[in-house]
C-alpha cells in the first residue's frame, strides 16, 4: 500500500476550509448589518428623547419584571415601548429589555438591567403580532403623551 494520502481527503480538507471561510464571512456580514441597524435605531431614539423632553410624554420610573411576573424596581427613568412594559428607552437614550431572571437579590435591592443594542423592529422573531417597527412605537409614544 502506498503512503500517498487519499485524494478525496485533500478535497474534504479544502471543502472544510472553504466552508469555514464562508461561515466567518457570513458572521462578519451579520455583525456589520446589526451594527448599522443599531446605529439607525439609536438615531431614532435620540430624536425621540429630544422631542419627549420638549413636548412630553414625561419619563417615568421604570420597573423590571421577572419571567415569572414579579416586579422589581430599577434606578432607570424613561419610557416603556410596549404595553407589556418589557422594553423601554431610558432618559439617556439607551434601549433596555426589562425582562430579568427571578432573583431574591433583585427583590431586595432592585434589578439592574443592562442597555442593549437597539433594533429597528422591536420584538422581531417573536410570536405573530408582537413585532413592531421602532419608529412606529416612538411616534405612538409622542402622540399619546
Amino acid at each position: 500500500m502506498p503512503d500517498d494520502p487519499n485524494p478525496a481527503d485533500g478535497a474534504d480538507v479544502g471543502w472544510r476550509e472553504q466552508r469555514a471561510r464562508a461561515v466567518a464571512h457570513h458572521g462578519a456580514e451579520l455583525e456589520r448589518r446589526r451594527g448599522a441597524e443599531a446605529a439607525q435605531a439609536a438615531a431614532l431614539i435620540a430624536e425621540f428623547v429630544q422631542a419627549a423632553r420638549r413636548a412630553g410624554p414625561p419619563p417615568q420610573v421604570l420597573r423590571a419584571r421577572s419571567y415569572a411576573g414579579r416586579s422589581y424596581r430599577t434606578s432607570l427613568r424613561g419610557w416603556y415601548l410596549n404595553p407589556e412594559r418589557t422594553i423601554a428607552i431610558s432618559e439617556a437614550g439607551q434601549y433596555y429589555s426589562l425582562l430579568v431572571p427571578p432573583s431574591a437579590r433583585a427583590w431586595l435591592t432592585g434589578a439592574d438591567p443592562q442597555p442593549q443594542p437597539p433594533r429597528l423592529v422591536v420584538g422581531e422573531g417573536g410570536r405573530d403580532g408582537e413585532s413592531m417597527p421602532l419608529a412606529t412605537l416612538l411616534e405612538r409614544l409622542l402622540t399619546s403623551g
